[in-house]
């Protein structure tokens, strides 16, 4: 039964109610409290603050008990979100656990995350890369998935909006398929993939190497100092968290910006079992939370809903919604609701070794940033047997060795003077996948979690246009290593299966037709105006570009909106 205690419905009633405190949902709170409205957030995991509960930031290898490797146990009862690149002794406490979360898997898919205040804005890898209109009109260039709503021209300006907020290092590099934005000077790329950058120019017309533009401070501006954040320190350990808040996260950013208006309630430890449907006034009333701790059932109530607690999670919630009038799910008259779910496919890696002369060279030194190849396939248009591309990023750097084969004082002068070895270099791929019908989530009729929401079936996979869409990357990024003198190029397919790319997206798509989406431009349920979706599961396409960019400006733009609407008196 809910909740009826002293706490009467109106202290339990807000203006809007935010569902998940990672980078859409911080972004939709901080836009929201700073148009005065009174807003909950709600955030199923625990309260992470800025700096205070960042424990191993400044830690260093020998403080920790298994020098940041995770013991063999652990791993064992964490199998999936163990094979997250970041799950280390480090940052593993910023991860679920597997066994407490549970999930149905009709195939097989790794899905990591990050259940705090926060949530995986503590984890993300911080690259940030602007859609063009070669992106939102892709669907409707080969006719997979439904056309977007919107243009890059609609989200242009609150591409800017959020950049400068939140901090983005870049150059203007003058390129149609990835547009300049609003930019800290860019990161500097080392002697090796300043080389390669320069090799790829010479040999290669409609191919670049970039630097890769980063949510990370290069330089703070006002508004970052007003934030209380600080130049990027380039320490590299950015998944402990920044204590410097040299990289933006919901924590040391959008939530604590939101606080200082007076407008924000945070509620972490609530698990969102559903939003509640008044029949009668045909809206979205509020939401029924689970206390994470004492399973109390508890309902808020709001005028407007955003949705942001990540794709998978925001697809079980809506899917979980039910009423009379929408027995499938909230807003669900298409039935595509958990269908069309698509990811981004990190399915493959090209190495090799660089041996030439350089005029210039790095020995030590970090920095955040690396070389990005933007999308060149079937940009301007279809010339493969694959639809829609890849990007890749690309990397160099060299390591120390000792000469080990001599004995007494002179092995000991080798072990304390390491010389330099060569340079290594390797790229990773990250292609667009395509959405389709048969890949969805959908609920357990029987299986419920601890909080009693049911369990979410998965059954995402890939396909023969990912299968082609590696082998055309291994062709091309293996003759571009070549032709730039690197020796023992090798191609490695990355085995596990979709998830571990971490980039899910899809489920409750825009569009323009109710019939075949379920969002229209503002990110509106086409049959229920008060809630809103602008986190990953709006996406009908998923594009090469790191998503975060675009969920940040969706939030942002979406949020303004119905403030603006709510003064119009249309919600």
């Amino acid at each position: 039964m809910p909740q009826l205690n002293t706490d009467s419905i109106k202290e339990r009633t807000f203006d809007a109610i935010v569902i998940g405190s990672g980078i859409s949902g911080g972004w939709s709170a901080k836009e929201l409290t700073e148009k005065g409205l009174k807003t909950l957030l709600l955030e199923r995991g625990r309260d992470v603050k800025h700096i205070k509960d960042y424990p191993t930031t400044n830690m260093l290898p020998y403080e920790f008990e298994h020098r940041n490797e995770v013991p063999l146990a652990i791993k064992e009862k964490s199998p999936i979100v163990s094979k997250c690149y970041a799950f280390r002794e480090d940052a593993m406490h910023f991860f679920v656990k597997d066994d407490e979360h549970p999930y149905i898997q009709e195939k097989p898919f790794d899905w990591i995350r990050g259940y705090q205040v926060g949530g995986k804005s503590l984890l993300w890898a911080r690259h940030t890369q602007r859609w063009s209109d070669f992106d939102f009109e892709g669907p409707a260039r080969d006719g997979f998935a439904v056309d977007w709503p919107i243009r890059y021209k609609d989200i242009a300006p609150w591409y800017s909006y959020v950049e400068k907020f939140a901090g983005i290092a870049g150059n203007k590099d003058g390129l149609k398929e990835l547009p300049d934005g609003e930019f800290l000077p860019a990161f500097q790329l080392n002697a090796v993939e300043d080389y390669f950058k320069e090799q790829v120019a010479l040999k290669y017309k409609n191919r670049h190497l970039i630097s890769a533009r980063l949510a990370h401070l290069s330089q703070p501006q006002p508004v970052h100092l007003e934030q209380g954040r600080g130049q990027c320190q380039n320490r590299t350990l950015c998944q402990r968290g920044c204590p410097f808040g040299g990289y933006f996260s919901s924590n040391a950013s959008t939530i604590p910006w939101a606080q200082k208006t007076g407008n924000l309630t945070l509620r972490p430890f609530s698990v969102v079992h559903s939003i509640i449907y008044d029949e009668k006034k045909g809206r979205a009333t509020g939401v029924k939370v689970i206390d994470t701790n004492t399973k109390e059932e508890i309902e808020y109530f709001s005028r407007i809903i955003f949705v942001n607690a990540s794709a998978i999670n925001t697809n079980l919630i809506l899917l979980n919604s039910k009423s009379s009038r929408f027995p499938n799910g909230l807003g669900n008259d298409s039935g595509v609701l958990g269908k069309y779910v698509a990811f981004h496919h990190y399915g493959g890696n090209v190495s090799g070794r660089y041996e030439g002369p350089l005029d210039k060279f790095t020995t030590d030194g970090r920095s955040p940033g690396s070389g990005y190849i933007p999308r060149f396939r079937n940009v301007y248009k279809q010339e493969t047997d694959f639809l829609r591309g890849y990007a890749a990023g690309f990397s160099a750097g060299r390591g120390f060795y000792s000469d080990t084969s001599a004995i007494g004082e002179t092995l000991k002068d080798n072990l304390l003077n390491r010389k330099l070895g060569s340079w290594h270099v390797g790229s990773h791929m990250m292609g667009e996948t395509i959405p389709k019908e048969q890949s969805f989530i959908k609920l357990d009729a029987d299986k419920k979690d601890d909080w009693g929401v049911p369990l979410l079936k998965i059954s995402v996979d890939f396909d023969d246009n990912d299968a082609k869409m590696l082998n055309d990357y291994f062709e091309q990024v293996s003759e571009m290593f070549t032709a730039a003198g690197f020796k023992d190029v090798k191609t490695r397919k990355r085995p596990g299966a979709p998830g571990l790319d971490i980039h899910e997206m899809g489920g409750v798509r825009m569009g323009h037709d109710p019939g075949t989406s379920m969002l229209n431009k503002w990110h509106q349920l086409h049959a229920c105006k008060n809630v809103f979706v602008t986190d990953g599961a709006c996406m009908t396409s998923t594009s090469t570009q790191n998503p975060s960019l675009t969920y940040m400006a969706f939030s942002a733009r979406a949020a303004n909106f119905a403030v603006d609407e709510m003064k119009k008196g249309n919600m």
